[in-house]
């Protein structure tokens, strides 16, 4: 019979399927998403975005780390169980605080980041007393350990708290890079980073529909609060046409391949890679979000530049992860999709025609992108021969 810490972790046939509280992890990320796109629109500027950017960042870390969580551990263990319905509270009280993250509930939305981590971080090294795995995550508890020091400052500290927070997620973020090297503990070797590949693969895909699901929404919702005109009814439609193709732009073919390619590469390096550029096409979403939500409820108003950065640049933000994804996943490269960044960028910066006409662009040249890879009209080009 297999001990308590043995139980707890994830068997090599166990189902590779996201459990339900996964999922119900997943949609309190919904939140997250939609606050961090009010803090943008509240706060329309370049240090606005920059700023919206650092939020964006913490929160999908919650989310990585989480579901590293759940592919390391059994997901139907009530222990690991305990630790999902955390995180989904935690992303919850940071999606709360987002929109004044960095301001008035900037304790809150340090507190749910830190309490998440530390949590998971207590629980599975107290869980694993005994068992080789526990040194795993004592590395792991003992660097948030460190960050929310960082965190806490910052919130003490406002004057210092944008480079507090920064250099917190930095190092956050570098830990499994290094492998969460400690003191007498050394750092983790490959074998205890494995990933599952189909497992994380689906994931990130049902993440990926969490997001576009929240640029629906937004879209519904600015339309609806239209007097449903012919000029916001246009300016929906195609935003709607809009996700619908970013999704088809994100399935085939590296999204497919992802599975594969984890499961043979190094996770400290492939595993990491992977999910910084899921934020950025993440971020392409919520930008794209964003744009909608101008377009739609002013249409026929001129674009100045910051309203014409935003429109084009959430599907171009979109295009350079997805572009560096297929890099990473299969060594090759879309030409329509870099031609597509040039136009994009073009039009934002010479262009200042109403906000309806931007968003006609940017749909276009999305669907151009989606027209030419699918006919393989210099779709591909291999830069290096697959390992």
């Amino acid at each position: 019979m297999a001990s308590r810490p043995e139980r707890l972790l994830r068997g090599s046939d166990a189902s590779l399927s996201a459990s339900f509280l996964e999922l119900f992890f997943d949609l309190a990320f919904v939140l997250a998403l939609s606050q961090t796109a009010q803090h943008l629109l509240h706060n329309f500027t370049l240090g606005g975005a920059l700023r919206t950017a650092l939020l964006l960042a913490a929160v999908w870390w919650i989310w990585v780390a989480t579901t590293w969580t759940a592919d390391w551990y059994d997901p139907e263990t009530p222990v690991i169980r305990a630790v999902l319905i955390v995180a989904a509270l935690g992303s919850l009280l940071a999606g709360v605080a987002a929109p004044q993250g960095l301001h008035g509930r900037a304790a809150l939305f340090a507190g749910a980041y830190v309490g998440v981590h530390l949590v998971r971080g207590v629980v599975t090294v107290t869980m694993l007393r005994g068992h080789p795995r526990q040194r795993r995550a004592l590395r792991i508890l003992c660097w948030y350990s460190v960050t929310a020091v960082v965190w806490l400052a910052g919130v003490l500290l406002p004057a210092w708290r944008v480079a507090l927070w920064v250099f917190a997620l930095v190092i956050d973020l570098t830990g499994p890079r290094l492998g969460w090297p400690t003191p007498r503990l050394g750092r983790a070797r490959r074998h205890e980073l494995h990933l599952t590949g189909g497992h994380l693969a689906e994931r990130y895909q049902q993440i990926m529909i969490i997001g576009l699901g929240e640029l629906v929404l937004v879209a519904g919702l600015s339309y609806a609060g239209t007097g449903l005109d012919l000029a916001g009814t246009v300016a929906f439609l195609l935003v709607f046409a809009t996700a619908v193709m970013i999704g088809l732009l994100y399935v085939t073919p590296a999204g497919q391949r992802l599975g594969p390619a984890l499961d043979r590469a190094d996770p400290s390096r492939l595993g990491v890679v992977t999910g910084d550029l899921h934020l950025v096409m993440i971020a392409g979403i919520v930008l794209t979000a964003v744009g909608a939500e101008l377009s739609i409820a002013h249409p026929t108003e001129k674009g100045d530049t910051a309203s014409a950065l935003v429109i084009m640049g959430g599907p171009a933000l979109f295009l350079v992860g997805r572009i560096l994804f297929s890099l990473t996943i299969h060594r090759r490269i879309s030409w329509p999709r870099v031609a597509a960044l040039f136009v994009l960028g073009g039009v934002a910066v010479a262009l200042r025609p109403p906000l309806l006409a931007l968003s006609a662009v940017a749909t276009v040249v999305v669907l151009a992108v989606v027209v030419l890879d699918r006919a393989g009209i210099l779709s591909y080009r291999s830069v290096r021969q697959p390992d």
